[in-house]
């Protein structure tokens, strides 16, 4: 029994030499010898030299993600996908040496940033025609935010008061035109920025002398700006409903345009007073981050967004038409 035990044995011994023979011999020879061990040492490198080469690569994917990560470049296509957002905010740009010598950002039209809350597109030079856009005055500027009625039309920050200013008051004579009244006016009117303070001193003084001549004086220097900004004749006719754009959400002029539209309640004259800063766009919180910003890429301006936006807080258009 041993004896038998002991055949079995060497019989599973002969065959994993066989075995081990076989995988050793590399030219297929029948035995184990000095070209199998060349073979061995040279698959064994071949094999460190792949992991080292997946190594690598990985190092290598791992850096480009990081870069990717820093640079924030978009391409073209990325115009297209549903989560690319244009910012109301833009800065147009001159290519930078990191982002032109970046190979993961070869064939960039833009870069994204964040800066103080804000996240903003910055635009290359030498891509604009890439998006579509229009610029106003044109697109020679830096900085630009979004035109309220067209999120295609971007205006300079530097001219976009002033810009907003001239669109309202064409449009309002055009709706005057399209309401067939006869005659229009629109007034430009700017607060003191010091009316506030002042009426708080007219109302210590009311308190202790009755202050009469105080309250008259206040009244009087209200304005610190008035002017004719638009007036106008028509022969007049019936009424069509006009386009709206940067007034379409003003309840004064809504309601004007459906009475004036409403045939059994002729309407022969209205005045109106709009305040500016609900159409003008921007937000004072929204200009705290642009000032932010602006002062982060060391581009001090000689008015501050948040100042410009606080100034139309103060600035009226009033609206008077005839309809006889």
């Amino acid at each position: 029994m041993f004896r038998k035990a002991g055949d079995s044995a060497k019989s599973i011994f002969d065959k994993s030499i066989d075995y081990a023979v076989n995988i050793a011999d590399q030219n297929d020879d029948g035995k184990f010898d000095k070209e199998d061990m060349a073979a061995i040492v040279g698959n064994v490198g071949s094999v460190m030299k792949k992991g080292a080469t997946a190594v690598k690569e990985t190092a290598e994917e791992s850096s480009r993600k990081l870069e990717l990560k820093l640079l924030q470049p978009f391409f073209p296509e990325n115009l297209d996908e549903a989560d690319f957002f244009m910012s109301k905010f833009i800065r147009v740009t001159d290519r930078d040496k990191k982002h032109a010598e970046s190979e993961v950002c070869q064939g960039s039209i833009g870069y994204l940033s964040e800066q103080k809350g804000m996240k903003y597109v910055n635009i290359f030079k030498d891509s604009l025609g890439a998006f579509g856009l229009t610029f106003m005055p044109d697109a020679e500027s830096e900085f630009y935010y979004i035109d309220p009625s067209d999120r295609d039309r971007y205006i300079a920050l530097d001219d976009y008061f002033g810009h907003m200013k001239v669109m309202r008051i064409n449009e309002l004579q055009r709706i005057a035109q399209d309401l067939g009244a006869k005659h229009f006016r629109v007034t430009f009117k700017e607060e003191k920025k010091t009316l506030i303070e002042l009426n708080n001193e007219v109302k210590v003084k009311v308190g202790k002398v009755g202050g009469v001549d105080g309250e008259h004086e206040a009244s009087e220097k209200k304005y610190s700006t008035i002017e004719i900004a638009a007036e106008m004749d028509f022969p007049g006719h019936a009424p069509i409903r006009p386009s709206l754009r940067y007034l379409k959400t003003d309840p004064s002029i809504l309601n004007l345009v459906e009475m004036r539209m409403n045939e059994k309640a002729p309407l022969m004259h209205q005045h109106y007073v709009l305040k500016m800063s609900n159409s003008s766009g921007i937000k004072v919180s929204d200009a705290v981050k642009i000032d932010a910003v602006i002062k982060g890429v060391k581009m001090a301006g000689n008015v501050s967004v948040e100042s410009e936006v606080q100034s139309e807080a103060r600035r009226y258009l009033e609206y008077e038409i005839d309809f006889i």
